[in-house]
């Protein structure tokens, strides 16, 4: 089978799919409990042995070459050092929102962008507001950042029913927020700046642009330089998780194209014949060129930055010690109040204003991805903020202040949990139809499948007019395809307003008998002029090991079909434009392994378990219903 990210080849039908975006939700949502361990780890620690949790992170390490290098505090190598692979990550999710996400359509950029802008503006607007005339005011860095795998971890608690695209809506706003933060460390929480080290980090950078344009695709040579601008910027006063963002911006997302998969596939039936260690080389070089280098780097940096380099980053810099003077002091200090509510009530506030305004500025040509229900919930959950913050807290206070923004900070994501429940509580108790359109709006989703569902040609089961339609790219060969079958079929008993359309991609490469089968599926004579298209595809996906002309000649007579005509018919290849057309449109629509489901123009990511499938349909048949209001 061949496959790519977005496709579903090579899983069972009750796995879950394994594309980037979903990936990425499971493995910020996942590690939201081990960022919350941590967090209490290091509360715990400083209360029980303050001494050591303060030794212990002071204690020295040096990385030196010769008389070079630097010499941090076990705490800063965190801060500064493993926290860059937290904003490559970052970066790198970025890229592919861009290049394959919601942000691809540039239009459906300015909604994020102003949300994403205005919730880090009210926080703090309403952080110096709190802190005015003081010297506190310095620290309001630390009251604007979301915290990404709080805020999806949250919303899979709370947000069971919110629709799937208000998680596309906060991780999008958090990039913009990401990287905002990013630029006010590096401009207003660095220290002294070093220009002659300052221009050198800027020399790496741009050989950084030069390599990539010249098309180098090895690794080390972007880890070495990257390493080389991280220390410079590190002497240089800027702080270097900087490096760590632009590295990821820099790396391209796109989806695998079935030519290079094929390719792959070659070089392994190679390798299978002469097992040499120079095919073998060529066989990982074969497969890691199918992948772009951003789902590559993803897939090897996000699990370690979740659930490694983030919850460490807690444990370092969330203890604080607790007592009930020390409480009583922080809750009436400027410090803790400002972030408080600049979190729990500048966050809301920044980002459904800005949404609404864009949309009433827009005068309808910006559409809200969401119904204003959902994005009120965003707006309260996007109000956790932790690692971003914590990291701009210790950059600008020390002493009581930092612990008093500390207690802030842990405060705020209580206080996000509650206002959150009450938000989807409130949207919840309201009546059906009221609570789909404060849910979906009338946002129209980006379309996926390139050429549209023709009744009068393709294969349809199902209502012609129903107002859901699922569309799957299929080999009749393909094993997975025929675990689907079965699913397709309960959809289908179990909704009456679903059509389901069938079309060809037989992957030759690997199946043999998948054109054959598609042509005798095809063939105008053998079987769709006559009537039994459908019948012919159940029995090919019945016996999908059996696709020999003998056996296809076998089940054309079981159907009641003229045999000599259908034989004439598959010999002739009289089925060849019809599965070409439909291998055209594959293409078109960047569907590289099968099966590939579509669910009202929508790629479907997700399992193609009848749960999962299910849902797609329930969401597309609502937000259908919405949209015919």
């Amino acid at each position: 089978m061949a496959s790519a990210p977005g496709d579903y080849t090579g899983q069972s039908a009750g796995e879950d799919s394994r594309t980037p975006l979903r990936d990425f939700l499971r493995t910020e949502t996942g590690s939201a409990a081990v960022l919350v361990a941590a967090a209490l780890a290091a509360l715990v620690w400083a209360n029980t042995a303050p001494a050591a949790y303060a030794s212990f992170w002071q204690t020295h390490l040096s990385v030196r070459i010769g008389a070079l290098g630097p010499s941090l505090p076990l705490r800063a190598w965190v801060n500064s050092g493993l926290m860059t692979l937290f904003f490559f990550v970052i970066g790198l999710e970025a890229r592919r929102e861009f290049d394959m996400g919601e942000l691809r359509d540039r239009r459906r950029l300015a909604l994020p962008l102003a949300a994403g802008i205005s919730g880090m503006l009210v926080p703090v607007a309403v952080y110096l507001a709190i802190n005015a005339g003081r010297t506190s005011a310095h620290g309001w860095g630390a009251a604007m950042s979301t915290d990404t795998a709080f805020a999806l971890g949250m919303l899979a608690v709370v947000g069971r029913r919110m629709p799937s695209g208000l998680r596309v809506f906060i991780l999008t706003i958090t990039v913009v927020d990401d990287f905002l933060a990013l630029v006010v460390i590096a401009f207003v929480y660095s220290g002294r700046v070093s220009r002659p080290a300052l221009l050198v980090a800027v020399g790496v950078f741009a050989v950084i642009l030069l390599v990539r344009g010249l098309g180098v695709r090895r690794g080390v040579v972007y880890a070495l330089l990257a390493l080389a601008a991280w220390g410079a910027l590190l002497t240089s006063g800027v702080d270097p998780v900087v490096i760590g963002l632009a590295m990821g911006l820099l790396t391209y997302a796109y989806p695998a194209a079935r030519a290079d998969l094929e390719h792959a596939t070659g070089l392994f039936r190679r390798f299978r014949e002469q097992p040499t260690p120079e095919l073998e080389r060529s066989v990982r070089a074969g497969l890691a060129s199918a992948l772009s280098p951003n789902d590559r780097l993803q897939g090897m940096y996000h699990p370690w930055t979740s659930y490694v380099v983030v919850p460490l980053f807690a444990l370092a810099n969330t203890g604080i010690p607790l007592s009930a003077d020390q409480l009583g002091r922080a809750f009436t200090s400027p410090v803790t109040l400002g972030i408080l509510l600049a979190f729990v009530l500048g966050k809301p506030v920044g980002i459904a204003g800005a949404t609404g305004l864009a949309h009433v500025l827009g005068r309808g040509r910006v559409r809200l991805p969401i119904g204003w229900g959902a994005v009120a919930a965003g707006g309260t959950l996007a109000g956790v903020g932790f690692t971003v913050s914590l990291l701009i807290a210790t950059l600008a206070f020390h002493g009581t202040r930092l612990e008093d923004a500390k207690v802030g900070i842990l405060s705020a994501v209580i206080g996000s949990f509650l206002t959150s429940r009450l938000v989807t509580g409130i949207v919840a108790a309201l009546p059906h139809r009221a609570r789909q359109r404060a849910l979906l709006g009338n946002a129209e989703t980006i379309i996926d499948l390139a050429v549209p569902v023709d009744p009068d040609r393709d294969h349809v089961r199902g209502p012609r007019h129903a107002p859901v339609t699922v569309v799957e790219y299929g080999d009749y060969e393909c094993p997975y395809c025929g675990q689907a079958e079965p699913i397709v079929r309960e959809l289908l008993g179990g909704f009456g307003d679903v059509r389901y359309v069938w079309r060809h991609l037989p992957l030759t490469d690997v199946h043999v008998h998948a054109q054959a089968a598609a042509e005798a599926a095809e063939a105008a004579e053998a079987a769709a002029v006559q009537g039994r298209y459908w019948e012919m595809h159940d029995l090919l996906l019945s016996h999908q090991g059996a696709l020999r002309l003998d056996h296809l000649r076998g089940y054309a007579a079981d159907i009641g079909l003229d045999v000599g005509r259908f034989e004439r018919d598959v010999r002739s290849h009289r089925g060849v434009p019809r599965v070409a057309e439909d291998v055209e449109s594959a293409d078109l629509s960047a569907v590289a392994g099968t099966p590939t489901f579509f669910v009202n123009g929508r790629r479907h990511h997700g399992a193609y378990d009848i749960g999962s499938l299910s849902a797609a349909v329930r969401a597309a048949r609502e937000r259908a219903a919405v949209m015919a209001r």
